[in-house]
């Protein structure tokens, strides 16, 4: 175990039991790649121990993330998008039928677990045979909207187990009245192969023409809860720096048109990427790693980040405080001087840039990685389903 984190834990298994274990995970459409990249991880660790998993999720999630190819078997089930009601129908049969042979169901998400729970309550023969329900919340719901509060009360309260991604949700689904909440925190995929970074740094700089000016970097979604229009707020105060910063975003989403209307009307020294497969390069080229984020549970930028020595000005909202520790700067949400004083302090200050490039290596060893990950949740599948598994 590498993990020290409170509250984290993992209870001893037996491994000959799981070629028994059959494990059913649900996703629905609003699952971020975050997430997927979290539930193939899962899936790749428990098929190598003996467990048969099945992932159920939009076509999309498979040709993301290829949870076949880690050894899991996909069914593809379009809950939560636009649809019509024969469709939503339909989907639910599907849903049904591959709960219906579960030892233990997976939901990640407020409206997936909705979804897995009205599967398995109207599962035929359910009077003779009950199938626990797991629930990992990885973000928060609106608290201001009544209907997801509604919700997501509603699928706290029918899951045997929940699992938040970090302390603060798991204090939510207690107050929502869980019966069984705990911390699971997930981590970040298993670090590439180390880059030749200084050759990497040259490539990714020679691309975007920023020569010896400061690179900053941002990855995420581009949606207002991830904070992107106080970033361009915080940008304004770079313009006049000599060299000047230039700020580069990987992600798209509803925001991009908006964000780059605003980027060219403000002459802003910030260049929207689009989505990018080579966050690890984009990285090893980066000053500084900015996150602006309304809330963050167990952010896999802030991971990857520190794990790589990159300096890191963040919010100090949701999970990333208990996250980073001392590793990074933490900012006020919405307060875009004080994100812009943030990131002008480190690029003049190469020595207290590079201290928190070390502090930021030595607090990602102490999170837990993906095989311990794994070990917690099979230890609680064993938990919820092995009193009830026959054998087989």
């Amino acid at each position: 175990m590498t993990s020290r984190e409170p509250g984290f834990r993992v209870n001893a298994t037996t491994s000959a039991t799981h070629g028994q274990l059959r494990t059913v995970s649900v996703l629905d459409d609003s699952v971020c790649p975050g997430v997927g990249a979290h539930v193939c991880s899962l899936a790749h660790g428990l098929v190598a121990r003996g467990v048969e998993v099945t992932v159920c999720g939009p076509v999309r999630t498979e040709s993301e993330q290829g949870f076949s190819r880690a050894g899991a078997r996909f069914r593809t089930v379009e809950l939560g998008c636009p649809a019509s009601a024969r469709d939503e129908a339909a989907a639910m049969a599907v849903l049904r039928h591959v709960c219906s042979s579960a030892d233990v169901v997976h939901a990640h998400g407020t409206h997936a677990g909705i979804l897995a729970a009205f599967a398995l309550r109207t599962l035929p023969g359910r009077r003779h045979r009950r199938t626990p329900l797991v629930v990992t919340l990885h973000s928060a719901a609106s608290r201001s909207a009544r209907l997801p509060f509604l919700l997501e009360r509603r699928v706290v309260r029918a899951a045997d187990i929940v699992l938040g991604a970090s302390s603060d949700l798991v204090a939510h689904a207690r107050s929502l009245g869980a019966k069984d909440a705990r911390l699971a925190p997930v981590a970040a995929p298993k670090a590439e192969p180390a880059l030749e970074v200084e050759r990497v740094r040259q490539e990714i700089r020679a691309e975007f023409g920023s020569g010896d000016r400061p690179l900053l970097l941002s990855v995420g979604r581009l949606t207002p809860e991830k904070g992107h229009g106080v970033l361009l707020d915080a940008a304004r105060t770079w313009r006049g720096a000599d060299p000047q910063p230039l700020l580069v975003v990987s992600g798209e989403g509803p925001e991009q048109a908006a964000l780059q209307d605003r980027i060219d009307a403000e002459h802003l020294p910030v260049r929207l990427l689009g989505r990018r497969e080579d966050v690890p390069e984009l990285l090893a080229a980066a000053d500084v790693v900015v996150l602006a984020s309304q809330w963050e549970g167990r952010s896999l930028l802030a991971q990857e980040a520190l794990r790589t020595g990159v300096p890191l000005v963040a919010t100090a909202v949701g999970g990333i405080p208990e996250l980073v520790g001392d590793a990074a700067v933490l900012v006020p949400y919405g307060d875009a001087e004080a994100l812009g004083q943030a990131v002008a302090g480190l690029l003049a200050d190469p020595a207290r840039r590079a201290a928190l490039a070390e502090q930021g290596i030595a607090q990602a060893a102490t999170w837990p990685d993906e095989d311990d990950t794994v070990a917690q949740v099979l230890s609680i599948y064993d938990e919820l389903a092995l009193p009830h598994v026959p054998a087989r």
